[in-house]
């Protein structure tokens, strides 16, 4: 019997010890020349393939649905069902391992991710993933280094210092914590004070003004590394019966870890990087809390987090940060009379890693500024820059004067947009869709956005042109039945996942939404609304909102490979660096792609175009 089986393919990297023994004693090998027909249409299965050698391809009458290549499996649904409902083919000269039915059917009783890997649809596929990424995620987390937590600055104080003093200290550091030198010791000492040693100075009865620090401070500091995991920096805490520990490497202290601190980063990291970009006194603050973020988006991607919690931290932290930013650079009577609103995937709650700025501004009817508005909108899209947001290729940023008008201008600018139904306008209004407001008067952004439901009522022609452009990017179908390549000149090409998953998806329910007079921002909202008033089937809504995170999680993926090695991110997927897993979700989800088009064909009648 083989004894080569690979087992970090899925969906058999999810085995157990037991469970590999029993495929490696159910196992075979089988060898199919090309063009030899392996299940045909309608034939009872009894065993499941794995590709050893060679491409095999699925036809659904004579149209290829899709190829599997080196340790992919098939035909698992045909295997549970007892029926082939497609037609598989050796592309090639084929070598593939035969797993017996029998032993599959004991894997799926005894190991449910096994199952909903093998033959279940999209969204239990997806489910299964989450399930088993969640379990190892606090695990994970507290194997994080400390240094890649929140670790605060340290501040020092003279041995000396009245308690007083260390009083004001504490208010105008905003800290708790204060690392006190006493140099009269032999050697020097440092140790710690803190709002427990004040609670015993004012019990003592001794003025505070002549209370000095150094006898009520610390001087048995507890140690850790920057390196160490957190999980050892708890179990020190633990050990010790403290609430924090001094961070340093060698003689040189980088800083203090708090409780508190460590298990806000083991639950919800967002909390700290809200605090520093709270607490930024200047636009130089900001950009360390923006470096944060891109940070915090890899941890919790490494930790397992789903993609959707990821997304929405990021879009609250972004919002946060854009709305400091803009009440740094603002004077206070542009901040009352004007809405900062963001657009594109930054609106949706669906941007990750950072992209191109894609923001407005609208301005009271009548406001009268004090101030150059341009020249703030400038100093606000140079800032964005600065934090590593590029600037719009388009230069949709509120830096151009286009996207910063009062509520009319805006209105009928809107109103242009529909009225010429262009490509451009349209395209213009399909940004415009998204906006999301993250500072000044919300009331703003909702007058304008109001001009747009106005004028689309039964407008059926404008709704067809505007939802046309799902298919501004031809036909996935290609892509998605030539997983994996079949010739090695081919090796390197790339697929745009915006162009071929996102982007259609994202703008399908757009267009539906607008049909229907939703309001809603986010893609997922959207589609909530969408089923709730029967205007889309749940199980394929189900199904999109699936694929959207899957892409999303897809380009995250690849976009931090980018990153570590140098690269700026990018939409280009290298589909033969792909895992066999990635592969088989991306089929499917491109299949999901694949059908909604199919439905907003129909519904719009984008045929007729």
């Amino acid at each position: 019997m083989p004894s080569a089986f690979h087992f970090t393919a899925s969906p058999f990297d999810c085995l157990t010890p037991e469970e590999q023994r029993l495929v490696q004693d159910s196992v075979d090998i089988a060898y199919f020349p090309q063009g030899a027909t392996i299940l045909a249409l309608g034939v009872q299965p009894t065993h499941l393939f794995v590709i050893i050698k060679g491409f095999v391809q699925q036809f659904d009458g004579h149209e290829v649905v899709t190829t599997y290549g080196p340790d992919d499996c098939f035909d698992g649904r045909g295997l549970m069902a007892g029926k082939v409902s497609s037609r598989f083919v050796a592309a090639e000269e084929v070598v593939a391992y035969q797993l017996a039915r029998q032993a599959v059917s004991d894997l799926i009783a005894g190991n449910v991710t096994f199952g909903a890997l093998l033959f279940s649809d999209l969204s239990n596929k997806l489910s299964a993933l989450s399930e088993r990424k969640s379990r190892h995620e606090l695990q994970s987390l507290t194997m994080a280094r400390v240094d890649e937590a929140f670790v605060r600055t340290p501040h020092f104080v003279d041995a000396d210092t009245s308690i007083l003093e260390v009083v004001r200290q504490f208010h105008a550091l905003r800290t708790a914590t204060l690392l006190v030198r006493d140099r009269q010791m032999s050697p020097p000492a440092l140790g710690i004070f803190t709002l427990t040693g004040l609670q015993r100075a004012i019990l003592d009865g001794t003025p505070l003004d002549r209370l000095a620090v150094r006898g009520l401070a610390n001087f048995s500091l507890i140690k850790v590394r920057p390196g160490d995991q957190l999980g050892d920096a708890l179990a020190v805490m633990i050990r010790h019966k403290v609430h924090r520990v001094v961070v340093a490497e060698g003689e040189q202290i980088t800083g203090v870890l708090e409780a508190l601190d460590l298990f806000s980063f083991l639950s919800n990291h967002s909390y700290l990087i809200n605090i520093q970009i709270q607490d930024a006194q200047d636009v130089p603050s900001l950009k360390v809390a923006a470096g944060q973020i891109t940070r915090l988006i890899a941890l919790l991607y490494r930790s397992g987090t789903h993609i959707n919690m990821i997304a929405r931290l990021v879009q609250e932290l972004n919002a946060k940060l854009f709305e400091r930013a803009w009440q740094l650079v603002a004077p206070a009577d542009l901040l009352a009379n004007s809405c900062l609103f963001v657009m594109g995937s930054e609106g949706r709650g669906e941007q990750l890693l950072k992209t191109d700025q894609d923001n407005g501004l609208v301005l009271r009817d009548g406001y009268t500024p004090t101030s150059d508005v341009a020249q703030v909108c400038r100093q606000f899209s140079a800032a964005l820059a600065d934090f590593g947001y590029p600037p719009c290729p388009g230069n949709i940023m509120v830096s151009n004067p286009h996207w910063c008008r009062s509520v009319t201008d805006f209105s009928q600018t809107v109103r242009f947009w529909l009225m010429a139904a262009s490509s451009d306008s349209l395209m213009a209004l399909a940004i415009f869709l998204d906006a999301h407001a993250v500072c000044g008067d919300r009331a703003l952004l909702d007058q304008v956005r109001a001009a747009v439901f106005d004028m689309t009522a039964d407008n059926d022609a404008m709704l067809a042109r505007f939802a046309s452009a799902v298919n501004a990017f031809g036909s996935n179908s290609v892509w998605w039945s030539r997983l994996p390549f079949l010739g090695d000149h081919q090796a390197n090409e790339a697929l745009d996942i915006k162009k071929a998953g996102t982007f259609p998806l994202v703008h399908g329910i757009r267009s539906l939404a607008l049909a229907h007079n939703i309001s809603a921002t986010s893609t997922v909202e959207r589609v909530a609304a969408l089923v709730a008033a029967g205007r889309l089937p749940e199980k394929l809504a189900t199904d999109l909102i699936e694929s959207l995170h899957f892409f999303m999680g897809l380009k995250l993926k690849v976009g931090l490979q980018q990153l570590e090695t140098g690269h700026t991110a990018s939409d280009g997927i290298q589909l033969d660096k792909l895992s066999s897993l990635d592969r088989d979700l991306l089929k499917d989800t491109l299949g999901v792609v694949k059908q909604f088009k199919a439905l907003l064909n129909q519904r719009f009648h984008l045929e007729a175009l």
